[in-house]
């Protein structure tokens, strides 16, 4: 605001016109140059600085460099946080749940608070006490987390004492809650209920009455249904939809493009519910593509059955993608259509979309054609039978006959892998946990997932295909809903430089950083003891990938765009993305409507949100069937690797079975640990044993806690290859001292 406007104010200014004034006048904003810019006089100077004084506790200003001047910014003493993420040492890090400025807030980091600060994870909301540090951050020492309790639990009913006592099955909840004898609907320990929580004390057990009782605990498979709940992941279909499924019926050729006379193969895992891409390849018969390839990658076509606007479209945009568990799957289709008629049986018709990809013999694309097509596909077959046959020989009949179609996949796949190492997308290798499930529901066994390149063929066949879909859609100017990949935010990459450092490795430093660096430090540790905790390490530093109307890029894969289209039965992006096609390619009527174009940019916020619902949901299931694994060998020593260092204790991955387990700090031995960010450690005080990340140690398992799905271990010996740490002058400013409690 002007200072000769001002002057001439006649009443009080109001909030909006002080920050504007204080935004707007950054060298003349102290109190006394403010009362005068809008005349304030007499008894208002006292009202001036109650209201300076409030927009400070709101986190609105700040005081500035001049000890009598203020800034726009800054956050109070006291507010209200949410948790927002985990850094790569397990710390949480927040953000202020009101933040007015026009830059983004500055970053906070949660330590260990009265009386529960670390039992937040992402999402929740506390009150915290701010402290602002030398280099910009704020330090929150969390109050009270918010809400004091949820209104509904999930949890395991039991009796205690005679009474009714639940364990919630949510870890972050602290508390059980007491359910008086009327109150239990008739529950039987060990039964998983659903309960409403009643007004209670504050403190000690709460007050709960149950409202749905959902099965014996006992069962394992209850684990997922647990996690279906606790994340709000719908399990049935509306009754419209899943009329709307049963009156499908086959779509006809039409004008589709015959394509049953290509011998298209699917290939999936041994347990895969449904098919829902079909490749085949051959070289190139164009006398200017020598050593070229010419590619077919098949996807079903669910947009003929699933119109905008149906209720099976609403049902799947609400579902977003379907969710994968070891015992059953939950997804985005009615059976109908995601098991039968939109997934590609061998020997059975099947409506698709088809991309046409030409490559050159360096595997760069020359050339690509999207049809609408009906094809047949010759086979169903798995990663482990494609590899065997391409490794020893046919297994089968059928592979024996498929043997030349496998051998062209694996030559057009041999030139695309040539132009993937060209282009050096980042190259994390993490085995994938199998839960091998008994007759019973019991777990028999927990193993990495086999991968071969059979698994490979099909990725470069998928991506070739996702990136020729992208660049249709850019050129044609037509909506697209891109799956986008933002580079690493510079503080995480800063926090991984410093950890490598640690590991004698150095990471690029004085230029963006691209995939191509990470891939040099992962080829350096492959055949190393640090090789897991490096991978993950550096996925923990990536940002997470979205989908947008917006392009930005994969980087990731280090591609300038693209999108998902090859698995409409489980993602609501790829129908979106097979209906823009078929709009901006006139192949149909069913495509991209109106009104469903005004909605993409509210529909890749809520299919992202979705997308992380379904991993959530997916990690805690499987933390639970890891628990329930190792609970019968509590007590067993195992050897592991420190994979996150807390003011509170030590993560541990255990070697062979990939579980998480968490050391407390007050069972290291008689010292107090002081945490190291720098060096991702901690350290003791008086006999500077140092417990840092990626050391190998053994520990034993003290508790499998299968409601929650999580471990609690203790140290047995030390094995890491750090020395004590003996020089106190290398400690950050954010160092702080743990006591044993």
């Amino acid at each position: 605001m002007p200072k000769d406007k001002a002057k001439t104010s006649a009443t009080f200014p109001s909030r909006e016109e002080v920050l504007r004034f204080i935004h707007d006048s950054p060298d003349r904003s102290g109190k006394r140059e403010i009362a005068r810019a809008f005349g304030i006089s007499g008894t208002d100077r006292m009202r001036l600085k109650r209201l300076l004084r409030e927009l400070g506790d709101e986190g609105l200003i700040a005081r500035g460099r001049r000890r009598s001047s203020y800034a726009a910014g800054g956050l109070p003493p006291v507010t209200v946080i949410e948790i927002t993420g985990i850094d790569i040492d397990g710390e949480l890090y927040a953000r202020p749940t009101q933040w007015n400025g026009e830059t983004e807030p500055p970053r906070i980091i949660v330590t260990p608070g009265q009386p529960d600060g670390t039992g937040l994870a992402p999402g929740n909301r506390a009150l915290a006490k701010l402290r602002r540090t030398s280099d910009g951050f704020y330090e929150a020492r969390v109050i009270r987390r918010l809400p004091d309790q949820p209104d509904e639990i999930l949890g395991v009913y039991n009796l205690v004492a005679g009474h009714g006592r639940i364990v919630p099955t949510d870890r972050r909840i602290k508390r059980e809650f007491v359910v008086a004898g009327p109150d239990s609907l008739g529950a039987y320990p060990g039964e998983v209920v659903l309960a409403e929580t009643l007004r209670g004390t504050r403190l000690g057990l709460g007050k709960a009455r149950v409202v749905e009782r959902l099965g014996s605990f006992e069962d394992p498979r209850s684990y997922s249904l647990i996690a279906i709940r606790n994340h709000g992941i719908p399990i049935t279909f509306s009754a419209a939809a899943l009329a709307e499924a049963e009156a499908a019926t086959p779509v006809p050729v039409g004008r589709r493009r015959d394509l049953r006379h290509l011998p298209l193969i699917t290939i999936d895992p041994a347990d895969a519910r449904d098919h829902d891409d079909a490749v085949w390849a051959v070289p190139d018969d164009d006398p200017g593509n020598p050593g070229g390839w010419k590619i077919v990658v098949a996807i079903a076509d669910v947009a003929a059955y699933v119109r905008p606007g149906s209720a099976l479209d609403t049902d799947a945009r609400e579902r977003g993608n379907s969710v994968y568990f070891p015992d059953r799957v939950v997804p985005m289709l009615p059976e109908a259509l995601s098991s039968d008629l939109c997934s590609l049986k061998a020997g059975v018709d099947r409506a698709c979309l088809a991309a046409f990809l030409w490559i050159d013999a360096d595997g760069n694309p020359r050339r690509h054609e999207f049809v609408r097509g009906m094809m047949r596909a010759a086979a169903n077959l798995t990663y482990r039978s494609v590899q065997h046959s391409r490794d020893d020989g046919y297994v089968d009949d059928v592979t024996m006959v498929l043997d030349p179609v496998i051998s062209n996949l694996y030559g057009a796949y041999a030139t695309l892998r040539c132009a993937r190492e060209r282009r050096q997308p980042l190259d994390i290798e993490l085995p994938e946990l199998r839960v091998v499930l008994g007759g019973d529901g019991h777990v028999e066994s927990v193993k990495p997932r086999g991968r071969w390149d059979s698994h490979r063929l099909i990725e470069e066949f998928m991506i070739a295909a996702n990136v020729a879909t992208a660049e249709t859609l850019q050129d044609r100017d037509a909506p697209c809903m891109y799956r986008v990949h933002e580079r690493p935010e510079d503080e995480r990459v800063e926090a991984l430089r410093a950890l490598l450092a640690r590991l004698d490795l150095r990471l690029a430093k004085g230029q963006a950083v691209k995939a191509e660096h990470f891939n040099r430090i992962l080829r350096q540790v492959a055949a190393t003891p640090h090789a897991r905790l490096v991978n993950e390490v550096v996925l923990r530093t990536q940002t997470q990938a979205f989908y947008s109307l917006e392009n930005s890029g994969h980087f990731g894969l280090n591609l300038r765009r693209y999108a998902h289209f090859t698995s409409p039965i489980r993602r609501y992006a790829d129908l979106l993305v097979h209906r823009g096609l078929i709009t901006a390619l006139g192949i149909g009527d069913d495509g991209l409507a109106g009104s469903i174009v005004d909605e993409l940019p509210g529909l890749g916020d809520r299919i992202s949100a979705a997308e992380r619902r379904a991993m959530a949901a997916e990690r805690e299931a499987l933390d639970r069937y890891l628990a329930a694994y190792l609970e019968l060998r509590r007590g067993a020593t195992f050897t592991g690797r420190i994979s996150g260092v807390t003011r509170f204790g030590l993560f541990v991955t255990l070697d062979g079975v990939g579980a998480d387990g968490l050391v407390p700090v007050r069972t290291l031995g008689d010292d107090f640990y002081i945490h190291d960010e720098t060096r991702h450690a901690l350290v003791g005080e008086r006999t500077g044993t140092t417990f840092s990340l990626g050391s190998a140690i053994d520990v034993r398992l003290v508790e499998a806690d299968t409601v929650t799905g999580s471990l609690r271990l203790e140290l047995i010996e030390e094995k890491g290859p750090f020395p004590p740490l003996h020089d106190r002058r290398r400690q950050v400013d954010r160092t702080r001292r743990v006591r044993q409690r």
